[in-house]
């Protein structure tokens, strides 16, 4: 089994209390945390959200989590609960296709921590082309130096994991 994947910096910000899952999921390496009876999550009911905001998004737990799990290295369950988001906020509309995009970029850092560097440069491209419709602040990103970070990334010289720093004041 590979180690669990760790955050390049431990002291990053969380930006909610909410205890993370007992393991990270790691396809074939750990439980699969819904399907399987030992996973973290079996037997509870995905969490649904009624409406997401853009304008609202300090306000969301759920996408504050989602963040927090992206940073530090639950890229699965990331996927999970920015999916709620993605579906709260209109899957077609502007504030779902950015969130689906960090959906997106959080499965190619998984993929990238699995060896499948193909699959990992696809799935952050996607996102990619959905997080730069955007530019400036967006649900608290600084979109441009997130994007850049990514695309450095992909390009073998910037830092794996590009992590997701919000800027929690008011702009």
């Amino acid at each position: 089994m590979v180690d669990p994947p760790e955050p390049r910096d431990p002291t990053w910000p969380r930006y909610t209390k909410r205890p993370f899952p007992a393991y990270r999921y790691l396809p074939g390496q750990t439980p699969h945390p819904v399907r399987d009876p030992c996973g973290h999550s079996y037997g509870q009911a995905p969490a649904t959200l009624s409406h997401f905001s853009a304008d609202r998004w300090r306000d969301s737990d759920d996408y504050l989590y989602g963040v927090d799990l992206f940073n530090f290295a639950y890229w699965w369950e990331c996927h999970e609960v920015l999916e709620g988001v993605w579906v709260a906020a209109g899957r077609r509309s502007d504030t779902g296709s950015f969130v689906r995009g960090l959906i997106q970029i959080s499965a190619a850092h998984l993929k990238w921590h699995l060896g499948e560097e193909g699959a990992a440069r696809s799935l952050a491209e996607r996102g990619l082309s959905r997080i730069e419709r955007r530019s400036g602040l967006y649900l608290g990103i600084d979109v441009d130096a997130f994007t850049a970070r990514v695309r450095a990334a992909l390009a073998g010289s910037g830092e794996r994991p590009v992590l997701i720093r919000l800027h929690l004041e008011p702009s």
